[in-house]
């Protein structure tokens, strides 16, 4: 008997561990060992008001499309730095995170140019497996207190 432990991960009747496919949103598979990007969308990031000329709807789906189901993309309520908004974060993979690899935090993630070299980095393995580019380095910020480690 199979007992589904989170979201990717079933275990036997003796607590053996294996590795599941499971069912990203829209109903398409993935193998959950990708990047999670976290992508900020409450009071300030995602704000036509206070970004008029950003299309959000676009930017997410333009992550959604060249990221999933290889990783995972959600969309948050405020991260709390919304004097760089919008703010994008990503986690690294599983394993990179067991290695010690800790989540990457973007800020001012307005233009497609940016959003570009943003997924070709995850694409390459984010966060402890592949270098920011230096151009991607110009937009990360530090973390709010509550979210560093």
């Amino acid at each position: 008997m199979w007992t589904h432990v989170g979201g990717h991960v079933a275990a036997d009747a003796r607590g053996a561990a294996r590795r599941r496919r499971f069912i990203m949103p829209g109903g398409r598979k993935g193998h959950g060992l990708g990047n999670t990007v976290t992508v900020c969308r409450d009071c300030c990031c995602g704000s036509l008001r206070k970004h008029p000329s950003t299309d959000h709807d676009a930017q997410l789906g333009a992550l959604r499309a060249g990221l999933e189901p290889d990783h995972r993309v959600r969309v948050s309520q405020c991260l709390d730095v919304c004097a760089q908004s919008n703010v994008v974060v990503v986690q690294p993979d599983p394993a990179a995170r067991r290695a010690g690899a800790k989540p990457v935090w973007f800020g001012l993630v307005h233009d497609d140019a940016v959003l570009g070299d943003l997924m070709t980095w995850v694409r390459a393995g984010g966060p402890g497996v592949a270098p920011i580019p230096a151009v991607l380095e110009l937009s990360v910020i530090t973390p709010p207190l509550a979210a560093r480690p």
